[in-house]
């Protein structure tokens, strides 16, 4: 169904000249005497971010995404394997489709996978998940308020940590920007 664009929103996913896109970011501005929309738009099958100027009369081909949830597995060398929740049925995704998501992947983790006409589009992470520390230096007992050190999760993602975290802590991370943000 073809709507206009100015009632694409952050979130909404469409199709513009043949491609699958996800609204990042929407503005509404004036040029001269012409209103125009300017959308920050990510392609779903390849994850490159586009921006695009559009007048305002101009319409794209509405989408519905639906999202599952799913239970990571494993994964074997550049492919990783889901089950849906509801009916157990496996799926496969491409490292290269999932991006940086891998670093806050463990199994028997619970996600959100979003599919469009029973392709999978993309891997959708909570805000914040709790890894094990598998490698640091020794912590310091009372030093808190001088920076911190790197730590190596259970995933293979390095972030910075406090001092006093030590090998088997668990930490929550930020799934948004990779920071320490706190114990679990």
């Amino acid at each position: 169904m073809a709507v206009p664009i100015t009632s694409i929103r952050a979130g909404n996913a469409f199709i513009y000249n043949g491609k699958l896109y996800k609204c990042v970011e929407y503005n509404h501005i004036k040029w001269a005497q012409q209103a125009r929309a300017r959308v920050k738009m990510k392609d779903l099958r390849t994850g490159a971010i586009t921006e695009n100027t559009f007048n305002v009369d101009e319409k794209v081909e509405d989408v519905h995404i639906e999202y599952r949830q799913m239970q990571y597995l494993y994964h074997d060398g550049d492919t990783y394997h889901f089950m849906d929740q509801e009916n157990f049925n496996q799926i496969e995704i491409t490292k290269a489709k999932i991006g940086d998501t891998v670093n806050y992947l463990k199994e028997g983790f619970l996600v959100s996978i979003a599919f469009y006409e029973e392709e999978a589009l993309e891997v959708q992470l909570p805000t914040a998940v709790e890894l094990k520390v598998v490698e640091t230096s020794p912590g310091y007992k009372g030093d808190t308020v001088s920076g911190g050190k790197p730590a190596t999760l259970e995933t293979g993602l390095v972030v910075n940590v406090p001092f006093f975290m030590n090998v088997g802590d668990v930490i929550k991370v930020d799934t948004r920007d990779g920071k320490y943000l706190g114990r679990a």
